[in-house]
């Protein structure tokens, strides 16, 4: 056994119950650091060795060689500090100092990690331009290095640097620095292996950036056994894989058993025990499954409570499943007492959201509320179905587009008397684009040489096509009986009959 002394910046460090032969090795360095007469070759940090005393155990018949690479990380740190005495700067030293570490941090990181003094000069420096390659900046890698100074010595960083070039195109940036930074080189392999095995069942590999970007890659690829990622990939497949996946990767940071099956289940249960109902609904919106099973039960009640069947919902959320991420509290209940308010009945309602599901999620402060201003401006009064059915069709169209609506109407010599009528007979009529009913209008006056008034007979001649019905039927037909016809029969009738 030895005890070796060495002091640094006035600190001392002390190394007890070394080896004979790894003491030796260390020995000679240090030796040849304070030299014959004590003078040190000039360095950023000073040091002075006190006597070596090595006592040679008697057991010892040959003296064997211990390689370096078995040396303790004490005494490897105290190779460091022989080696900068001796005015030898190592090479990754030199490589630390192109990373922008001043003198001081450079030396403290070897003390820290003397792992990055024994690695290959050549190994240092492809990992740094392995780096640089994939875009990190040399601000970011130098954070990096500060942090997780293994990235450049490390055997792991190799093969992953390689996936990521070969495997990760899309991978962002500011994810890969998080993943360097933040991710022991020992779960790299980990890492790799699960990515393989998205690849392996079918994921595309242009996309696999895309769910790196996304996912939380601790919880994924490391702490998660690779049966149990297989276990819920066999699952997805069930229902399309990996489309779920492709649109919201974060489905695979769930746990299969407590999250994922529970909440697919709900949308089986809620389409008649239908799986492909079901999983028809998800794929409309995969981030449906971020949401707990919890909260799809709550929403049930709340709809059940409203006067609703499951099949009615189930119908709503296919137009719309969007319905499910709506607060109940903050926006659901309000405004299903308003549609009450209104006069609807729960039939109504169910009508009501399968046209106009919309209604349910916009902000009131900013949308809907000027649009409710709006319908009252032009007549409608308050409480009364009329508004409701023309609210929800301005849910569909904005203000602008709503005023622009009823200036044509009044440049054709309509009223708001006249406005007011349409829209409560046909509710889309503001709803329409108005450039496209600007046409319209000029077709029917000009073309058809029809009187206005015949708009206020039959509005919804303005919600259909102009090339492919309006102008087609009425070529048509005109040939058949000349330009007096009713618009309603012209248009309302299936293409069969027509």
């Amino acid at each position: 056994m030895c005890h070796v002394n060495c002091c640094c910046s006035g600190v001392a460090r002390s190394v007890v119950g070394v080896s004979w032969p790894a003491a030796e090795a260390i020995s000679t360095v240090f030796s040849s650091a304070a030299g014959t007469g004590g003078a040190m070759a000039p360095v950023a940090l000073r040091f002075s060795f006190s006597a070596l005393t090595l006592p040679y155990p008697s057991t010892y018949k040959r003296r064997p060689f211990l390689p370096f690479s078995a040396l303790t990380a004490s005494l490897l740190r105290h190779l460091c500090i022989a080696r900068a005495a001796t005015g030898t700067s190592p090479s990754a030293f030199w490589i630390l100092r192109e990373l922008h570490l001043d003198e001081k941090e450079a030396d403290a990181l070897l003390l820290a990690h003397p792992e990055l003094e024994l690695t290959a000069q050549e190994s240092l420096r492809d990992h740094v331009l392995t780096l640089k390659s994939l875009g990190i900046s040399d601000s970011a890698l130098r954070r990096i290095v500060v942090r997780r100074p293994d990235v450049l010595s490390a055997t792991e960083f190799g093969p992953f640097l390689d996936f990521v070039l070969a495997k990760l195109k899309g991978i962002k940036r500011e994810k890969l620095e998080r993943i360097l930074a933040t991710i022991h080189s020992e779960f790299l392999e980990g890492i790799i292996a699960g990515a393989t095995l998205l690849l392996d069942h079918g994921f595309p590999g242009e996309h696999l950036g895309h769910v790196f970007n996304h996912v939380n890659i601790r919880k994924v690829f490391r702490e998660r056994p690779l049966r149990d990622l297989e276990e819920m990939i066999f699952y997805l497949k069930r229902f399309g894989w990996p489309k779920w996946v492709l649109s919201r990767p974060m489905i695979l940071n769930l746990d299969l058993h407590g999250q994922l099956i529970p909440r697919v289940e709900f949308f089986i249960e809620l389409g008649g025990g239908d799986e492909a109902a079901g999983a028809a609904l998800i794929s409309k919106l995969p981030a449906l499954l971020t949401y707990a099973a919890d909260r799809f039960r709550s929403h049930l009640e709340f709809w059940r409570s409203v006067g609703l069947t499951d099949e009615e919902l189930f119908k709503v959320a296919l137009v719309y499943p969007n319905i499910f991420s709506v607060s109940k509290e903050q926006k659901l209940k309000p405004r299903i007492e308003f549609l009450r308010q209104c006069g609807m009945s729960a039939e109504d309602i169910f009508k009501f959201l399968v046209k106009a599901p919309l209604f349910m999620s916009l902000s009131f402060e900013k949308n809907l509320s000027k649009k409710l201003s709006f319908l009252v401006k032009i007549g409608h009064r308050h409480q009364t179905k009329e508004l409701a059915w023309a609210f929800g069709a301005a849910t569909r169209t904005s203000c602008e587009n709503m005023q622009r609506v009823i200036e044509v109407l009044l440049s054709y010599g309509l009223s708001f008397e006249d406005i007011l009528a349409m829209s409560k007979k046909h509710h889309q009529v503001l709803q329409y684009n108005h450039k496209s009913l600007e046409k319209k209008m000029e077709f029917l006056i000009e073309d058809m040489e029809r009187d206005v008034s015949e708009i206020l007979n039959f509005p919804a001649f303005l919600g259909y096509n102009l090339d492919d019905r309006i102008k087609r039927r009425y070529e048509i037909k005109r040939k058949i009986r000349g330009k007096g016809m009713s618009l309603n029969k012209l248009l309302s009738v299936s293409t069969e009959r027509f």
